[in-house]
Order: C-alpha cells, then structure tokens, then sequence
C-alpha cells in the first residue's frame, strides 16, 4: 500500500543513519540465499579502477559485473557455502608470478615465528588469536611506545573525596548489531572479564535520549522508547528535519545511480535519494563526527552503509525495496561474511552463549576500570605465555623480503645486535600510512599511503555538582551546518560521561567529554593544533554556550590524539583492492594487514579484523588480511531469531 511508503523508507533511513550507521548484522538466523552474479576468473584477477572523482562519486567505464544483482531469488536449500567458496579470491596474475605455491598449514612449532607490528588493542588480539589457535608459534609484539593499549586509555585520578575515571580514547562498546560486537564478547568472555561488566540498557537515558545540537539548542533524535506524538512533534516542528518527510516519501520515484558510479560520497548519496542537502548536512554529518570525525560529503557510502547502497543498486530506491529486506520486522539483508563469521563463533567448542544472551537488552557496555580493562587483560594472558615477547620502545626502519629464506626482515632503529630480525611472517597493526612508509621501494605502497586519518583533541571534565546537566542522555553531536558562532572551537560532540556510563567513580558529579577537531583540522599543521591548556578553554567555553554550564570544574584533562581515525573517503573499496596485490608484490604474501585502516574503525572491528587474519592465516600462509575486498559481496536474508544471541547453527 501507498501510504505505508514513507513510514518504512523513514525508519529504514533512520535506522541505517543514527542508530546502527554502518552495515551491521541482527542477531538472527540464515534464512535464504541471493542471487549475485557469478564471479569469473577474469573478474577476480582484475580489481576495479579508479577515474577521476566528480561531485563526491568514482566514475568508471560501464562494466558487465560491478558485483551487484538487481534481481533476488530464494531457495530452500543452502547454497550459500558453495557459491561463497565458488566466488573465494585467488592469485591475481602479478600475484601468481610471486607465490605459485602454497605451504598449507602453518607448522606448529616454528623457530622463526611471526611478528606483529603495533601494540595496540589489534596487535594484542593478533597475538591472543595467534597463541590461541597456533600454540607453539613464537610471537614478537613491536610498539614503539613505552605502553600497549594504543587508543585505549583509561586513566584514573583523584579528586576531593576519592578518584575518578576519565577515558581519554573509545570508552564503550556495542554487544549487539554486528558479529564483530560477537566477536568482541567472545573476547571478553575468553579473558573472564564478565564480571567486570558494567552495562547500559536500551531503556535507560543514555540510550533513549541522544541529540543533535542545532541551529543553538539539543534536539531530541527520534528512537525507541519515545512517546510517539512527541517524537513526530519533534520532526514536524525543528529546523533539524526540514526536508526530511518530504525527502522519504518522494525517494522511490528518484532514479537509480548510474552504473559508471562505483562509489559516492555519504552526503551526495543521501542528497541525491531524497532531493535535498538539509538531511546530509544537519543530522548525518553530525552522526558521522560522532563516529568518524568525518566529512560527510568526502566519507565512502559504499564502504561505510553498503546495505542501502546495494539496495539502491537491488531495486532502484530504497522505498522501493521489500520490507523483509529492509529490516522493519526483524529481518534484514547482511553479507554472507558476517553470517559465516557469526556461525563459526555459535559453532566454537567451549564458547559460552550466556554473555551475548545476558546482553541481549544493551545499548552499550564497558567495564568497572574503563575500556583498558581489555587491553589489560590481553597484555596479561600474553605476558604469562613464554612463546611472546614484547619489544617496547622500538622503532621499525623498514620490512624487507629475503628471497633466499622466504622470509620478511624486520629492521629497527635500535643499535643492539637484535636490530635485525626475520620472521616468516609479518602481521602489521599500524595505520596503512605508516606501514607504507616501511617498504624499501618508495611509492611502492601508493594504495595504503593514500589513507588519511584525521586527529582529535579529547577533552575531559569533573564537576562536583551531579545535577549540573540541564538533560539526561548519552551527550549530543554538533553537525557542519551549526552556523559558525554557534561552534568556533570546531567541537565534534559532547559526551555525557556520567551518563553513558555511571559506576566506575568514588565519588558524586558529573563528568562529560568534549571532543574537538576531525577533519576540520585536515588542512591544519601540527603547529596549528591547541595546546592542551587551549583546549581545557575551548571545552569550557562550549559548555558554557551550549549547555549553560559556568561552573569551575574540579578536574580537567586534555589529550591530542593525532592521526588516530582512518578516513573511509569515496574509492576506499577499490583501493584495499589495489593494496592487495601492492602488498603481495612488495613482501610476496608474507605481510599481511589489521586495524582500523581497513575494514571498520570502531574496537569491535579491530577485534574482528585481528580474528580473521589469524584465521586465514591458518588456511593459507601468503595473505594480505585484504582478501575479502576481491570478493562481491554476497547477500544474505536473516530472521528474528530472540531466543539466542548468536542465531541458528548452520
């Protein structure tokens, strides 16, 4: 029926964008299987290529396969693995030129053994992973700092009546949403920190109530929980929203993209599907700071949503699309690698289906000492292990590939006799940029080189009064189009600490987090940043123009984390795709890549990411981590499956 149209387009929308704003996977059950295009050996072996950007999208001759299937069909049966494994990517012909055999599994008991480039959260997991499912490997962890953990930081301080936690890098996590929140868990529970648990439901503020500021006051963002009437109020009545309603129900008459665009930027997509740029630049580009401290119009839509951009591509408008695909009753489309992911950790021997069950009602979780509490933990089980060893304080020079040995040479700075060292294999945990920068050819990593990260200054503050914020909730973001009075300080959002997540302090108050720059720092120097006292300024004076809060705070805290979020920018996809076979060039299938640079930047993703390689690295010795982008994504329907959190055994 016609008039149920833009109420499923408008939650469909809403969903995808503010409340799970990246492709993420329900917890339910395989269900069918759809139609994708066959993949050819011709077509596998050549990578898109990039044209010339125009107006936020990649621009390609007309191909007879961009690994998209307008039409959809359904079987009974389960033919999913068989086309998953008909469609797995080999060697490309460069490639088969380097490595034309392979050793199959790994030996078990390998003097030379595996290093791992990174101490942070990716690098640790690696190595757990590693010392998991390969026990007697010997494993070398490089950080060139004096501290593992990377972005997490926890940090504890005193106060006036006993100590406070203020997290200075991610502070929760997701339990549910996608398989790598159940990655995560897995994690979590493996390392028995269950019990250090502390949990923020669906039906509590920080959940129910997160808004947007604009132009000069929070708005409420529509979500469950909310009094119907209020919240249509709310869309009818604030700036906020203009354009949207009318946006949503005219989307299934606007045409499909062209075939030539392989890729568009978030904020053209959305402008283009609803015909106006008022949903772009006032809510999305505020959800997008909030996550990526992104540009809108510059981030990848196929790589960050690629659910809606395959639907446009399915049905020609998402309005258009089947509510069972969309996601409105329980059922949605996700990729089949999430669904074989999801399945492999159901089916693991001694994997307790208790914790994702006991959060099957969370919004978000953290632990009683902070985020670190992870970290912590992985550091601690590696450190009991003999086979591990951590090499703080060292640089690496460079990776070279001893053709003589099949071997990659890991050089450090350091003057000691071990500066040398060669490993048959290299997990790399450091951004695209700065493993680029290792090659000994120069240039020879263009595709990786080619990430940028944007840096952000985090600010955090103590005040005494617990009372002092005139909402409940978990804080606010700031979108672009906040007019320039309103936001001198660049601000990104503010996190109701207190809030977000309550029990980790001693004492009474209220603790909130500011976060400045992103990318409207893109075009700044590192001279040009604020120094921390500057910054502990800027937050007071957001707080006091945005939230009326003139109160002397207790306790402030300011940290620059520089490069610390990869940018997805348009073309992101066929660059890892690229990357793929540089990296098999340059180190023969003896690097291979994780973290954030790649295929998610939020901790889960991490933690998925280090899983999978050590995974597929079991499988297959010479692999990048960059595989699955050579992939056409494959598409599967699943069904609400409540009773567990893990869905149906396959």
């Amino acid at each position: 029926m016609r008039s149920q149209r833009p109420e499923h387009a408008l939650v469909a929308l809403l969903r995808q964008c503010f409340v799970t704003p990246r492709c993420q996977v329900s917890r339910a059950p395989l269900r069918t299987i759809h139609g994708q295009r066959t993949c050819t050996n011709a077509q596998r072996r050549h990578p898109l290529s990039i044209g010339r950007p125009r107006k936020g999208c990649y621009n390609h001759a007309r191909s007879t396969n961009d690994g998209y299937s307008a039409s959809f069909s359904s079987t009974a049966s389960d033919p999913a693995t068989a086309h998953f494994q008909a469609c797995q990517p080999k060697h490309t012909e460069q490639q088969s030129n380097i490595a034309t055999h392979k050793r199959g599994l790994p030996q078990n008991d390998d003097k030379a053994g595996i290093a791992i480039l990174g101490g942070g959260v990716t690098g640790l997991a690696s190595a757990y992973y590693l010392a998991r499912e390969l026990p007697n490997t010997n494993i070398t962890i490089y950080e060139g700092s004096g501290r593992v953990g990377g972005w997490l930081r926890s940090k504890r301080f005193d106060v006036k009546g006993g100590q406070i936690l203020f997290e200075q890098g991610p502070r929760t996590l997701r339990p549910e949403g996608s398989v790598a929140g159940l990655t995560t868990l897995e994690l979590v529970s493996d390392l028995k920190l269950k019990d250090q648990l502390i949990v923020s439901y669906k039906d509590s503020d920080a959940a129910r109530n997160r808004f947007i500021y604009y132009p000069d006051h929070l708005v409420k963002m529509p979500g469950p929980g909310q009094d119907m009437y209020d919240m249509l109020w709310r869309i009818f009545t604030e700036p906020i929203f203009k354009g949207l309603l009318w946006g949503v129900m005219t989307e299934g008459l606007k045409p499909p993209r062209s075939s030539d665009v392989q890729d568009e930027s978030i904020g053209h997509w959305f402008e283009r599907r609803l015909g106006t740029s008022s949903v772009p630049d006032n809510m999305l580009s505020a959800v997008l700071h909030g996550i990526y401290a992104g540009d809108v119009y510059q981030l990848s839509m196929k790589s960050l949503m690629p659910t809606l951009w395959h639907m446009e591509k399915a049905f020609d408008a998402i309005a258009r699309a089947p509510f069972s695909k969309v996601g409105v009753f329980g059922s949605a489309l996700v990729s089949y690698r999430d669904v074989k992911l999801r399945n492999e950790l159901a089916a693991r021997d001694g994997w307790d289906m208790e914790l994702p069950n006991r959060l099957h009602n969370a919004s978000v979780y953290t632990f009683k000492e902070g985020i670190s509490a992870l970290s912590g933990a992985l550091e601690a089980s590696l450190r009991s292990n003999p086979r591990v060893q951590f090499k703080t304080n060292t640089q690496i020079k460079s990776l070279e590939y001893d053709n003589k040995s099949d071997a990659v040479k890991v050089i450090t700075t350091c003057d000691l006799s071990d500066s040398s060292k060669s490993f048959h294999k290299v997990i790399s945990t450091i951004s695209g940029q700065n493993l680029s920068a290792l090659a000994p050819a120069p240039d020879a990593l263009p595709s990786l080189a080619a990430i940028h990260s944007v840096s952000v200054m985090v600010v955090n503050l103590f005040f005494s009064d617990p009372n002092i914020l005139p909402e409940r909730g978990f804080g606010y973001l700031i979108p672009r189009s906040v007019p320039f009075d309103q936001n001198p300080e660049m601000a990104l959002g503010v996190v109701f600490d207190s809030d977000a997540t309550p029990g980790q302090d001693a004492v009474p108050g209220t603790k909130v987090t500011v976060m400045l720059g992103g990318h409207w720092w893109d075009s700044w120097s590192e001279s040009d940043f604020p120094s921390e006292a500057e910054a502990e300024n800027m937050a007071r004076n957001i707080l006091a123009r945005h939230l009326k809060i003139h109160d002397e705070p207790e306790l402030v805290k300011a940290a620059l984390h520089k490069n610390c979020i990869p940018q997805y920018t348009v073309g992101h996809e066929s660059r890892m795709k690229k990357a793929h076979t540089e990296l098999m060039v340059q180190w023969k299938g003896k690097v291979a890549v994780a973290g954030n640079s790649y295929s998610g930047v939020g901790l889960n993703d991490c933690v998925r990411s280090a899983r999978d390689v050590v995974m597929g690295y079991k499988e297959d010795e010479d692999l990048t981590g960059l595989e699955h982008f050579l992939v056409p994504t494959q598409w599967v329907q699943q069904g609400p499956n409540p009773g567990t959190g893990l869905g149906a055994r396959r």
